[in-house]
């Protein structure tokens, strides 16, 4: 099915479209090849391929390489490369009409400066200069409680702030219209509330939006149980908390089939004869995926 323009500024049209189809653009040793140019050349294979989206790594300037532990979330210099390199590739994927997808990392950000408790979470400096009251108290700001999971070791964003809120809507809106993506993910999604994603997915308009909800799956001892309901039964949750506005990454799925491609084909139908995953019971809201540069990547991480 074709979308006309008015119809593509609208997520939800665009979610029960159930046709995307996502290219994780980036592995976690991407930063060390001189991405934005390597990617480059390969968008009209992208294109060609069906791809409709492809999802970048964060372009923000990071004290990691991979992009993770963000700093200025204005300056599009990074470890993949220049901001006119980045340009550049996001200009030639809209030539050949494949969206970019930003990752979107707002869980936490490393300070500029030393503040409450001698811990480095003032942003004196920079773009977005906020003090410690914009940090969560739990990870050492003046702010409020979480309002989800630690990203532990780094100062955590307060989303219940409205100053905070305001400039993160602002800066999203800014990557849509002055950077060129369209597309947004989210990342640790776990991390704050689903109604604050909600809330920057009407602020920012993204064509499309998934979030990182990455729950740990239910297991009898060191064997995942063949019941997941409740697993993926929480991913659901956050996407209603988002307002439907969101599809999210189907851990239940890629739990599961890890397991049956041992053998245990069995696992493959929940108790009512359905996929056991959210593809089972929201197939429109469920990104389905095998691995990614968490699960499958040279971090050598367990897998959920």
């Amino acid at each position: 099915m074709a979308l006309d323009e008015s119809q593509q500024s609208d997520p939800l049209v665009v979610i029960r479209n159930g046709k995307e189809i996502i290219l994780q653009a980036f592995d976690w040793e991407s930063h060390k090849h001189d991405w934005w140019i390597n990617l480059d050349t390969k968008v009209p294979d992208i294109a060609k391929s069906g791809f409709t989206t492809a999802w970048l790594p964060p372009v923000c300037q990071s004290l990691a390489p991979e992009g993770y532990l963000p700093q200025n979330l204005y300056s599009l210099n990074s470890k993949y490369g220049s901001e006119d390199l980045l340009k550049a590739l996001l200009n030639k994927m809209k030539q050949y009409k494949v969206r970019a997808m930003a990752d979107i990392v707002i869980n936490h950000r490393v300070g500029t400066t030393q503040g409450h408790g001698g811990m480095y979470n003032r942003y004196d400096g920079i773009p977005m200069s906020w003090d410690e009251h914009a940090i969560t108290s739990c990870t050492g700001g003046r702010g409020n409680k979480s309002t989800g999971d630690n990203f532990n070791g780094v100062p955590n964003i307060d989303h219940t702030q409205s100053f905070v809120r305001k400039d993160l809507i602002d800066w999203m809106r800014w990557l849509r219209s002055s950077v060129g993506f369209q597309d947004f993910r989210f990342d640790f999604a776990k991390g704050y509330a689903s109604k604050y994603v909600k809330e920057y997915i009407e602020g920012a308009e993204p064509i499309f939006a998934v979030g990182e909800y990455w729950d740990t799956c239910n297991y009898k001892g060191s064997n995942l149980d063949y019941n997941q309901d409740s697993h993926r039964q929480r991913i659901i949750n956050w996407i209603d908390g988002a307002g439907q506005l969101s599809t999210a990454f189907d851990f239940t799925t890629k739990a599961v089939l890890q397991e049956a491609v041992k053998g245990e084909f069995w696992r493959l139908r929940d108790s009512k004869g359905k996929p056991p995953g959210v593809l089972g019971l929201w197939p429109s809201r469920a990104v389905t995926f095998i691995d990614n540069h968490d699960t499958g990547s040279t971090q050598v991480l367990d897998v959920v």
